[in-house]
């Protein structure tokens, strides 16, 4: 199976395309960045599908991040990836970055619990736990810092994310200190076109996965005070 994976979610923009018979990722590219994912986003995909040597009409499915992530980054790349699956005539799923996140670490089934956490700003993170053998602990979820740090109870828990220091510098005194802090800016581009591949199309749909509702407000009408449908509703 050929899967091209795209991720702008949070302070990354990439592309991957993945070769499941080959056995992993033929061409892909990262740039960090925190802003700026939709003027780079089509060149960086031009560029990867490129060095791949694969045409847009050989792949089997594309896979994008849903988030949680930023409002704006993940509108560009799931309208890039929705735009390329109506093209070339293949289906789109989405993968959640919590889940891109804990991925590499279940996968060799780790003792440990993994948390997956990313920061939801004013004091939350967005996060959830799953047992080393991927089954589910607590369910995704947005809560107040205090709250995810209630997940010292699973044990010495593996904490990556982008959250993964926030969690770690205030992580209760009285609990025993998590095996391994893997602090990320963006999940791994190759294990989101893994899970692209893995998922099922029907309940893996490509649309944004806030957990919350986002901070981005549309305008309201001066005159009447209703608030007006815009661009990105």
């Amino acid at each position: 199976m050929l899967i091209l994976s795209i991720d702008t979610a949070l302070d990354a923009c990439a592309a991957a395309v993945l070769d499941t018979t080959a056995g992993g990722a033929i061409a892909l590219e990262t740039l960090a960045m925190k802003r700026g994912h939709a003027e780079a986003l089509m060149p960086l995909i031009a560029r990867v599908m490129k060095a791949s040597g694969v045409a847009f009409a050989a792949l089997d499915r594309i896979a994008a991040t849903t988030g949680p992530g930023s409002f704006t980054g993940l509108r560009v790349g799931l309208s890039a990836a929705r735009g390329i699956a109506l093209a070339a005539g293949k289906p789109v799923v989405g993968v959640t970055t919590l889940t891109a996140f804990a991925a590499p670490i279940v996968s060799v089934h780790s003792e440990h619990p993994v948390i997956s956490a990313v920061d939801a700003r004013h004091d939350h993170v967005y996060f959830q736990a799953l047992g080393g053998d991927g089954r589910s602990l607590i369910k995704p979820k947005v809560a107040p810092i205090a709250e995810a740090l209630e997940a010292a109870r699973l044990g010495t828990p593996h904490l990556v994310g982008n959250a993964a220091k926030l969690l770690a510098e205030r992580w209760p005194a009285d609990a025993p200190p998590p095996f391994k802090v893997d602090q990320q800016a963006a999940p791994d581009i190759a294990w989101v076109a893994w899970l692209g591949a893995a998922v099922n199309p029907e309940g893996s749909p490509a649309r944004p996965y806030y957990l919350r509702a986002p901070d981005a407000k549309p305008p309201k009408d001066p005159l009447s005070g209703a608030s007006q449908p815009s661009a990105s509703s």
